[in-house]
C-alpha cells in the first residue's frame, strides 16, 4: 500500500482576517485600522489614530493604553499652569547681588578715610574743598564701579517691583534678561546726564567748578547704590512690599536731591545769589532727566511685556 506523500501542492491562500483581540503569546501582529489595541470591540474604534500597517507589540498590557500614551482618547489629569522663575531664584541675578554685596563691604572697609573725607566736603566751603581734595585714581575707579552697581540695584528693584510682581504677565525669558534692560536704560540715564552736566557746567561756570561737580555727583550716585542695596535684598529673599520698596527709594532720593540743590547752590550760585538762576538749573538738569528716566522706563516696560 502506498503512503501518501506528506508534499503536497501549495493550497490556495485564505484571505487575511483582522485579529480583533491580541494573542499575548504569539510575534508582532498587525492591528486592524479600525481597532485600537485596548480596545477589541469596534464600537468606538477610530480609524485616524492607527492607520493600515501599524504594527502594536504584543505584551501583557496589550488592551491597557497607559503603554501607548499617543492613542489614548483624552490625558490623563488636568493641564498645569506655568509659574513665572522667582528672581530671587536667579542664578544670575543672585551672582550680580552676591558681586554688589563684595564691591560694597570692600569699599566701606578700604575706604573709610576717603567716604570721611567726602562727608565733610559735603558741607564745607567751596575754596576749602577744592585746596582739600585728595582723591586718587583707584578711589575714582571705585566710585565708578558703585556708581554702576547703583545701576544694576536700582534695575533689580525696578524690575521686581513692576514686571516680577504682576501676577497677569508671563514670559519664558528669566529675570536676569528684563533686569539687563533695565540697567542698560539707567547705564544710559547716567552717562546722559553726565553728558548733560558737563556741556552746561562748562560753558556757564567753567571747567573747575564742573570737575567739583561732577565727582560730587560721582560720589552721590555711589552712596545711593550702597544704601539701596539692603532694600532690594528684603525685596528679592524677604518678600518686602512694593509700598515698602517705594517708601525706601523716596527717601534715598529726597535725601540725595536735598543734597545736591545744596551743593548746587554752594558750587555755582553762591556768590551770585540768583533764585531764580538756581530753580531753573535745577529743575533742568536734576527734575526733568529724573521724570524722562521714569517715561522711558515705563515705555521699556510696556514693550517687553508685548514682545517677551
Amino acid at each position: 500500500m502506498l503512503q501518501a506523500d506528506s508534499l503536497t501542492a501549495p493550497q490556495a491562500a485564505e484571505p487575511a482576517a483582522w485579529q480583533a483581540q491580541a494573542d499575548t503569546l504569539q510575534a508582532d501582529t498587525i492591528v486592524p485600522p479600525t481597532l485600537r489595541p485596548w480596545q477589541p470591540d469596534s464600537a468606538e474604534a477610530d480609524s485616524a489614530v492607527l492607520g493600515v500597517g501599524h504594527y502594536i507589540p504584543r505584551s501583557y498590557f496589550g488592551y491597557d493604553s497607559l503603554p501607548h500614551p499617543g492613542y489614548g482618547d483624552s490625558p490623563y489629569g488636568v493641564a498645569g499652569e506655568l509659574v513665572p522663575k522667582a528672581i530671587g531664584t536667579d542664578n544670575v541675578v543672585t551672582a550680580a547681588l552676591l558681586a554688589c554685596f563684595i564691591i560694597g563691604m570692600a569699599a566701606v572697609s578700604g575706604s573709610r578715610r576717603f567716604v570721611a573725607h567726602q562727608a565733610k566736603n559735603l558741607f564745607r566751603p567751596m575754596r576749602e574743598a577744592a585746596t582739600g581734595d585728595t582723591e586718587t585714581s583707584a578711589e575714582v575707579r571705585l566710585q565708578l564701579i558703585l556708581a554702576l552697581q547703583t545701576c544694576v540695584v536700582a534695575a533689580i528693584a525696578y524690575y521686581s517691583c513692576t514686571l516680577g510682581s504682576d501676577p497677569a504677565w508671563f514670559s519664558t525669558r528669566p529675570p536676569s534678561f528684563f533686569v539687563g534692560v533695565f540697567a542698560a536704560v539707567f547705564v544710559a540715564y547716567a552717562a546722559a546726564k553726565a553728558a548733560a552736566y558737563t556741556v552746561a557746567n562748562t560753558v556757564f561756570f567753567g571747567r573747575r567748578r564742573n570737575l567739583l561737580w561732577l565727582k560730587f555727583a560721582l560720589f552721590v550716585a555711589a552712596a545711593a547704590g550702597v544704601l539701596l542695596f539692603p532694600v532690594v535684598l528684603l525685596r528679592v529673599y524677604f518678600d518686602l512690599s512694593v509700598a515698602g520698596v517705594a517708601w525706601s527709594v523716596a527717601a534715598i532720593l529726597a535725601a540725595a536731591k536735598m543734597l545736591t540743590l545744596y551743593k548746587c547752590f554752594a558750587i555755582f550760585f553762591r556768590r551770585k545769589g540768583g533764585f531764580v538762576q538756581i530753580i531753573l538749573y535745577f529743575c533742568t538738569l536734576e527734575i526733568a532727566p529724573l521724570a524722562t528716566l521714569w517715561g522711558l522706563l515705563v515705555a521699556t516696560g510696556n514693550l517687553l511685556k508685548q514682545n517677551f
